[in-house]
C-alpha cells in the first residue's frame, strides 16, 4: 500500500482478515500484487479463495477504510492465452481459458462491484510474462533448459510473444496509482518488442555463453507430444504467439517500458548463474 499510515502486508499466511481489518487506509492507495500464481499444485476453488475472496475483502476494507484507490495486479490470461495476427488491445473481450486466468477475472468483476457499490476508484494492470533476475514459473524453468548442452526443437518456431521486465512493470504500477486519468481503466502494460521462442532460447543460452544448438521441429509435433505428457498449455506458452497493445496505457500514464529483451533476459539470466 502507498500512504503515511500504510504498511506491506501478506495476504497468504493465516489470519489474513484480521491483518486487513487491522490497517488504516485512510487516504491510502493500495497496491495489490499478492496471488496463487500457477505453479503449485491447486483447483479452482483454491485459485477462486486466493484470487477472488481475498481480494473482494480487501477492496472492501479499503473502501469503508477511506482508500484513494486500488491499483490490481492482473494478468493478459484475462485476454486469453493466444493471438492471431494482431495484439490484444484493452478493448478485446475476456477469454481466460485456465483456473488462474478465471480467479483473475473473477477478481476484476469482484473489484468492479465494490467500486459500482461504495465508489472506490479502481484500476486494473494486466501483464504479460514478466522477467528479470527473480523471475520464476515458465521463463525461469525455460531459462534452466537453456543452462543445459542439450539441443532445443524451438528453431521453427516463429511466434512473438510479449514481455515486460519487473522494474518497468513497476513504474507503470507507480504510474496507475498516481495518475488521474487512470480511474476505473484497465491497463494492458507491456514492452512494445516482442520476441520469438527461436530468439529468446538463442539469446539465453548466448548470455550463458552457450552454443544456440536449436533444433528445427514442427510446431504441431511438439505439441502433439507435450499432449501426450499432459504439458499441453505449457508448450503452447513456448509455440503459440500472444502480443500485447501496450499503447493505450503508454499514452494515459505517460509511460513507457524501457528495458528490452536483451538486457531483460540478460537480467534472468544471472539470477539463474548466481541462485536468486
Amino acid at each position: 500500500m502507498l500512504g503515511a499510515a500504510a504498511m506491506p502486508m501478506s495476504l497468504g499466511a493465516d489470519g489474513w482478515r484480521e491483518s486487513i481489518a487491522a490497517c488504516d487506509f485512510r487516504g491510502a492507495t493500495v497496491v495489490h500484487l499478492a496471488a496463487r500464481v500457477p505453479g503449485a499444485p491447486a483447483g479452482e476453488p483454491q485459485y477462486q479463495h486466493d484470487n477472488v475472496e481475498k481480494t473482494r475483502v480487501l477492496a472492501q476494507h479499503a473502501a469503508s477504510g477511506g482508500a484513494r484507490r486500488l491499483v490490481f495486479l492482473s494478468t493478459i490470461k484475462v485476454n486469453g492465452e493466444q493471438t492471431h495476427g494482431r495484439p490484444l488491445g484493452p478493448g478485446d473481450a475476456p477469454a481466460p481459458a485456465d483456473a488462474y486466468a478465471r480467479s483473475k477475472w473473477a477478481a476484476e468483476q469482484a473489484l468492479a462491484a465494490i467500486a459500482a457499490a461504495t465508489g472506490l476508484d479502481v484500476v486494473i494492470v494486466r501483464a504479460p510474462p514478466v522477467y528479470g533476475r527473480h523471475a520464476r514459473g515458465n521463463l525461469r524453468a525455460l531459462a534452466r533448459l537453456a543452462d543445459s548442452p542439450l539441443p532445443l526443437p524451438f528453431a521453427g518456431i516463429d511466434n512473438r510473444r510479449s514481455f515486460i521486465h519487473v522494474d518497468d512493470l513497476a513504474h507503470a504500477l507507480v504510474a496507475a496509482a498516481a495518475s488521474a486519468a487512470a480511474r476505473g481503466v484497465t491497463l494492458l502494460v507491456a514492452h512494445r518488442e516482442t520476441i520469438s521462442t527461436a530468439q529468446l532460447v538463442a539469446t539465453m543460452r548466448a548470455k550463458l555463453s552457450r552454443a544456440p544448438r536449436l533444433l528445427s521441429v514442427p510446431r504441431g509435433f511438439l505439441e502433439g507430444a507435450a499432449a501426450l505428457i499432459g504439458a499441453s498449455a505449457r508448450m503452447r506458452s513456448l509455440t503459440r504467439s500472444l502480443e500485447v497493445d501496450a499503447a493505450p496505457a503508454e499514452a494515459l500514464l505517460e509511460w513507457r517500458a524501457q528495458i528490452g529483451p536483451n538486457e531483460a533476459i540478460a537480467d534472468l539470466v544471472a539470477g539463474i548463474r548466481d541462485g536468486t
